[in-house]
């Protein structure tokens, strides 16, 4: 396929996902998907229909950055429980990472590849190894964002299966967390609420300490060398 009808196909799924969001927020959908407790009575209405109306939910708010997904993740814990909304958060977060993923790499790899040839393959930029880490670690900070991310790895040499497997391990600890803390917000028990909060806030801090200690050994390698 021609880069031109590539870029075409990418231009019309842009524009698609900009009707989407309009829509959702001329609705008020976008309201209620802001409002944690809106959108769990929402999701227990629709009955059999409300694990499937969570994973679209998590899958577009990947997609389409101006929605947020710790609300949908934490009425998913509300409705469902930690393990089944786990579960769906987890399949609507990997199908979307997914999903922007393949479409950088269709729409725009072949034009970045044009661009710079086989410097994409050298050095850090082309292990494949290192580029799994960068995802990886950038699912666990939440600082970090998440479409973004998707979005960009699909121009890397990254391939398909190691982002897909990097994603869903980075994204499994926190979708728990979330959901867990969505659960524990909806009994009440504020003791249980505080621990779900302090472990999620433990788990963003890991990466960070990890990477200060590896400046301070290395900080500490350089002294010693230089003595």
């Amino acid at each position: 396929m021609k880069v031109r009808t590539k870029l075409f196909s990418g231009a019309l799924l842009v524009g698609f996902l900009a009707c989407v969001y309009w829509i959702l927020r001329e609705t008020d959908t976008l309201t209620t998907i802001l409002d944690t407790n809106a959108l769990h009575a929402r999701v227990v209405q629709l009955g059999a229909w409300g694990p499937a109306a969570i994973i679209a939910l998590m899958m577009l708010a990947i997609l389409v950055s101006p929605i947020p997904s710790a609300p949908i993740a934490l009425a998913a814990g509300a409705a469902y429980g930690h393990s089944w909304g786990t579960l769906y958060v987890l399949l609507g977060a990997e199908a979307g990472a997914v999903a922007a993923f393949a479409v950088t790499r269709f729409v725009g790899y072949e034009s970045v590849h044009r661009w710079f040839g086989d410097r994409l393959s050298i050095g850090l930029i082309g292990s494949q190894n290192v580029l799994m880490g960068i995802v990886f670690v950038s699912r666990i900070l939440p600082f970090i964002s998440f479409d973004i991310v998707s979005y960009a790895a699909g121009l890397t040499v990254l391939s398909f299966w190691r982002f897909a497997i990097a994603t869903l391990a980075g994204i499994a600890p926190t979708s728990f967390l979330l959901a867990h803390f969505g659960s524990e917000m909806g009994t009440g028990q504020t003791d249980k609420v505080l621990v779900s909060v302090l472990a999620l806030g433990g788990l963003t801090l890991i990466p960070v300490g990890v990477k200060l200690y590896r400046d301070w050994r290395a900080r500490r390698r350089l002294e010693r060398h230089e003595q």
